[in-house]
């Protein structure tokens, strides 16, 4: 079946890319001589803080889902407030060099639509940046949500034509005269990648659904501008006196004003669907930290 090729595929990339245990340490050990004050962790950065409001609370427990490298779990442990991360990807042999190098504490080989963890067996399940190359991401999701108590965080590009109302309508009008000329205009309408997957960009209302589905009650959203990755990042310094670094604050500020003036939506959508309802304190610091909060009213009829 398709869905069988595609995580095939997925398996094998990361070992294309790094086919020696040798080549992955020399992967860690260039990311360790760059330092942290690289564009590549600034840009991370700006994702992982998405993170925050939940990290605040102490002793919780994550599974990290599609995490190659063990970089969401490492920043979860990061925070240093006895918090545990469990990491996972289709292919664990980047995860064991990450566990030899100190990076993680935990890991295992895991398909998201199938997890071998009981249910409710963590807090709190990030998929961050992999959301997209699931061949059927509702199933991965519905697993994610089983073993999750609290909630589940995705974090993806979100798809720009459900969200801006202009685009729906140019689209819509452009269907109805000729699909063919939808596709011209709309080129990465249906985009896959070279691992083989399609590119599947998320939308807030996809999720409400999701949730108002299986009766749950919150879910929060937070838009940022993090996608300005070029060939080179993971060592060029985040420093002022960088001019390309100068240049991609600049574009990012320009991207965020847009935004918040609602003329463009986010280049990426952070989703928590929450299985269970924060407490006031916690649901303020979401709203610091600033995340929309859309309460989900109770099925009448169940």
């Amino acid at each position: 079946m398709f869905q069988e090729d595609s995580y095939n595929k997925h398996g094998n990339w990361y070992n294309n890319l790094f086919p020696t245990e040798e080549s992955k340490k020399a992967f860690f050990k260039k990311f360790k001589d760059a330092g942290e004050n690289t564009i590549n962790n600034w840009l991370q950065n700006i994702i992982f803080s998405c993170l925050d409001p939940l990290l605040k609370k102490p002793d919780t427990s994550w599974l990290t889902v599609g995490d190659a490298y063990g970089m969401d779990a490492n920043y979860i442990l990061s925070k240093g407030n006895g918090s545990t991360a469990h990491a996972t990807d289709l292919n664990s042999d980047f995860l064991n060099v990450s566990h030899q190098e100190g990076f993680i504490q935990s890991f295992s080989a895991e398909n998201a639509e199938k997890l071998s963890f009981d249910d409710n067996s963590f807090d709190y399940v990030l998929c961050k940046e992999t959301y997209h190359h699931f061949p059927r991401p509702f199933m991965a999701v519905y697993e994610m949500l089983r073993v999750a108590r609290k909630g589940v965080m995705i974090i993806e590009p979100q798809d720009p034509v459900i969200k801006m109302p202009i685009l729906l309508f140019v689209t819509n009008l452009l269907s109805a005269i000729s699909d063919k000329l939808v596709q011209k205009v709309w080129k990465n309408r249906f985009s896959y990648e070279p691992v083989g997957n399609f590119v599947y960009k998320v939308s807030e209302r996809e999720f409400e659904k999701l949730a108002a589905g299986i009766n749950l009650r919150l879910i929060a959203f937070k838009r940022i501008n993090s996608n300005f990755y070029y060939k080179g990042a993971e060592t060029a310094l985040a420093t002022n006196s960088n001019f390309s670094f100068l240049k991609l604050k600049l574009k990012k500020g320009i991207f965020d004003l847009m935004v918040s003036l609602r003329l463009c939506c986010s280049q990426v959508l952070t989703s928590i669907i929450f299985k269970e309802v924060p407490n006031e304190q916690e649901l303020q610091q979401l709203k610091a930290a600033g995340y929309h909060l859309v309460q989900i009213p109770v099925n009448p009829y169940l």
